[in-house]
């Protein structure tokens, strides 16, 4: 009897009844719901059928898709929807493996609608919390096929559309899926990232849909879906994440133009963790390094987006990678100058001139994108690391005569030295714009200041000028060099409302310290032959700063006495310059003496500053700023040093300043630049005539080379065996020596016994080194190289003894 029995339907398993009854004969009517709900019911009340459920719907399902019979298929996804919502038991684990089992079915499918609907249930299933991990589930397969439907190349645009919105729509759900499960982690590999993140970006970029709003619009869904994931990213996964951005725009030229990049990378950094933005910068420099030599449009695409990410970055955390970022680009910097000098030969040639110059034209774009990026980096920094980017970017800096410089300027030349100077320096003026040191000595410590002071000398008058302008922005604390204008003569200074502070001893100090530094490049600043407007423009520009934000009484007679060398120096002309530049000179001194008047605000000391200004518009306004500059000045043939009202008076000048605080007797000692190290160098021309006793006493010692050719008669031997002159110029010395060491400044005196102690002690290095060296060893001789003792062995029959020590 039972045997009979089990062969009829009523007797077939009950969980295959209820799955079948809620099939309708036409699927048209769609889902039995009255016995769906039984079906529900009993899934909960019997969890542990619940596999069985799931391997007969898959069953069913695969049955009616290989049989094209849709309308079932449909509801059969229907019931798994409903039964994965109602059912959050233990038991649901082999429930979900027969249901992921069939969204394969049907994203494997080629009808659109299939896949639409198989990744409609995936993405609810995605949005289930489940109790506990799974420790076997992987998503490999929806990582691929979700990421193909992504690409989909339908022939419909809307059938097209459609499927792109599920692929990413079913990326969005491994990934939800997936990043908050430990034991997913496997997501961020390299694997699957080289999957996702390209399907998304291709997306973003072909935006045809762009009319479509919300979650219909492909382009703005992966959008979305690419900030999720980036906002979910750990530390240890950022470079995982970032790197398949890299490689689809190289593998899609997207850098240039580089527009998309650029959004992208904005994407990128506003979705991260702020901690994590140093991870994407280093990755964009390594980028940067791999594409060392590619087109220049290329490599300042990627600049381009390094300034974005960088500038975002700046604001909140950018860890350690500051020095790493202005080190990679100065690299850059520098090997693209090599790419736009390029080989001599190859730039003479004729046949390539239009390309070279195309290449320079390119390579130029690089470069600007490159010091914008360093000075908008930079300018974005805290002060205290600004400051020690300001002392990182100065050592890059190649300066004639120093063989310690980083940057090897050999093989580029002195063009290729210029063009790195110049960007430099530019950079540097971008990283100090806004700089508000509390002290001086801050923003300008010895070890920044002393190579700055360097390049101000350099036979360029362009370089010089980047300098003057970098010491502005450090120097002007309260912004008060745009009320200056220009170089002029102000007639009321007063109205021009400069902020000032009382001098803070930390200024004074640095003043005593570094105030000659600053006073002799101003002065051999003053008479390169090359100077334009601007220079004597900057150079009034950088005194008037000096006297608004480091002057107290002593340095303003300092000032003064600079002002009166300069004067004298224009007058005596030993150096031959020409009238431009002697005029030009007069016009700055009178400017400058003008402006310390009445910023000293003592009524004698304007007024007879103000009568020589009267009687040069009278006689000479060639002698005044508002003349001299102009395209149709006359000069005259010589300046009469006889005609006293033109000048300014030392004894006039000390006379108006006999008040209380100024001491006038310093006046009366003339300014003399103190000797340093540069002077040795061959590079300058006008360093050998800085006044200095020993080279005074030396040139007057040298014989004239027309006294060397005349004929030897009785009054010539006469002449040299008389001493009387010989012992008047003795005389003459000791009496300059002691007088100097009597009313010199204490500063004066220490900076120069300080550079002669110096260059002694520089000799005697030299010639121990080369004299006293320890004999051979075959333990060792220690050299100590960057402060580290070495030992270096030396063996024994490579060792030379002497002959006596030899049988």
């Amino acid at each position: 009897m039972y045997g009979v029995c089990g062969c009829c339907g009523p007797l077939r398993p009950r969980y295959k009844r209820l799955v079948d009854n809620i099939f309708p004969e036409d699927p048209k009517d769609g889902l039995v719901k009255s016995d769906m709900e039984k079906l529900t019911f009993y899934a909960v009340s019997a969890p542990e059928k619940l596999d069985r459920i799931g391997a007969y719907l898959a069953e069913r399902l695969s049955r009616d898709v290989v049989r094209h019979r849709y309308g079932y298929v449909v509801i059969a996804m229907e019931a798994l929807d409903q039964l994965l919502m109602a059912c959050h038991s233990q038991s649901i684990k082999p429930f979900v493996e027969s249901f992921l089992h069939m969204v394969a079915k049907l994203l494997e499918s080629r009808e659109p609608d299939l896949q639409v609907l198989g990744t409609n249930s995936f993405v609810k299933f995605a949005n289930i919390e489940e109790d506990t991990p799974s420790y076997h589930r992987r998503y490999d397969f929806f990582v691929s096929q979700f990421s193909a439907m992504c690409h989909s190349t339908h022939e419909d645009p809307e059938t097209r559309s459609r499927i792109r919105v599920a692929g990413i729509k079913g990326l969005q759900g491994v990934v939800r899926k997936t990043v908050n499960d430990e034991l997913q982690a496997i997501i961020w590999e390299p694997q699957h990232m080289d999957k996702l993140i390209p399907s998304m970006l291709f997306n973003m970029q072909d935006n045809e849909d762009s009319e479509r709003a919300g979650e219909e619009n492909p382009a703005s869904l992966a959008e979305s879906c690419f900030r999720e994931l980036l906002g979910r990213a750990a530390y240890g996964n950022m470079n995982n994440a970032v790197r398949p951005v890299l490689v689809h725009l190289d593998n899609h030229r997207l850098w240039d133009p580089n527009d998309f990049a650029v959004s992208c990378f904005r994407i990128i950094m506003y979705s991260i963790q702020a901690q994590h933005s140093h991870h994407v910068i280093q990755q964009v420099l390594s980028h940067l390094d791999t594409h060392s030599k590619n087109t220049p449009r290329v490599r300042a695409g990627i600049v381009q987006v390094l300034l974005e990410t960088v500038a975002i970055a700046a604001k909140g955390s950018i860890g350690p990678t500051v020095l790493e970022v202005f080190n990679t680009l100065l690299k850059h910097l520098r090997m693209s100058v090599d790419f736009e000098l390029g080989d001599g030969s190859r730039r003479n040639s004729a046949s390539s001139l239009s390309s070279t110059r195309t290449k320079e034209s390119e390579e130029r774009i690089v470069q600007n994108a490159i010091i914008q990026t360093i000075g908008f980096f930079g300018g974005n920094l805290p002060d205290y690391q600004r400051a020690e980017v300001m002392m990182f970017i100065m050592g890059k800096v190649p300066v004639y005569g120093t063989p310690c410089h980083t940057l090897d300027t050999v093989k580029i030349g002195h063009q290729g030295t210029k063009r790195i100077q110049m960007m430099l320096l530019s950079s540097l003026i971008m990283v100090t714009s806004g700089f508000k040191c509390k002290t001086i000595c801050a923003g300008l410590p010895a070890a920044f200041l002393e190579p700055l002071c360097s390049i101000s000398l350099m036979e360029d008058s362009e370089l010089r000028q980047l300098v003057l302008e970098i010491l502005h922005n450090i120097i002007d604390r309260h912004d008060n060099r745009a009320k200056l204008r220009g170089i002029r003569i102000i007639p009321n200074v007063a109205a021009l409302k400069f902020k000032r502070e009382k001098i803070s001893k930390q200024d004074v100090v640095f003043m005593k310290k570094h105030g000659q530094q600053l006073y002799r490049h101003i002065y051999l600043g003053c008479k390169e032959e090359d100077n334009v407007q601007k220079n004597f423009e900057l150079l009034f520009t950088a005194l008037a700063l000096i006297t608004i934000e480091l002057a107290n009484e002593e340095v303003a007679i300092d000032l003064i006495r600079l002002s009166i060398a300069l004067q004298d120096m224009a007058l005596a002309n030993e150096e031959n310059m020409p009238m431009f530049i002697r005029c030009g000179i007069m016009a700055l001194v009178a400017a400058y003496l003008n402006f310390l008047s009445q910023m000293i605000a003592n009524p004698p000391f304007c007024q007879h500053v103000s009568k020589v200004i009267e009687m040069r518009n009278l006689d000479a306004p060639y002698l005044l700023p508002e003349h001299v500059f102009r395209e149709k000045c006359v000069f005259p043939d010589s300046l009469d040093r006889d005609d006293i009202g033109l000048y300014f008076q030392t004894a006039d000048l000390a006379e108006a300043l006999t008040v209380p605080g100024y001491n006038v007797e310093r006046l009366a000692i003339p300014y003399i630049p103190q000797v340093t190290d540069e002077d040795r160098l061959p590079r300058r021309k006008s360093f050998v005539d800085t006044i200095s006793l020993q080279v005074d006493i030396l040139s007057n010692s040298l014989p004239d080379q027309s006294q060397l050719a005349e004929e030897i008669t009785f009054e010539t031997l006469k002449k040299a065996i008389d001493t009387t002159g010989l012992e008047e110029q003795e005389r003459e010395r000791r009496r300059q020596v002691m007088e100097k060491f009597q009313k010199a400044p204490f500063e004066e005196i220490a900076a120069h016994c300080e550079s002669k102690a110096n260059m002694l002690h520089d000799r005697l290095a030299q010639i121990f080194e080369l004299t006293i060296r320890p004999p051979p060893s075959p333990s060792g001789t220690v050299t100590v190289t960057s402060g580290h003792a070495q030992y270096q062995s030396v063996p024994v029959y490579e060792m030379k003894f002497p002959d006596l020590c030899v049988y």
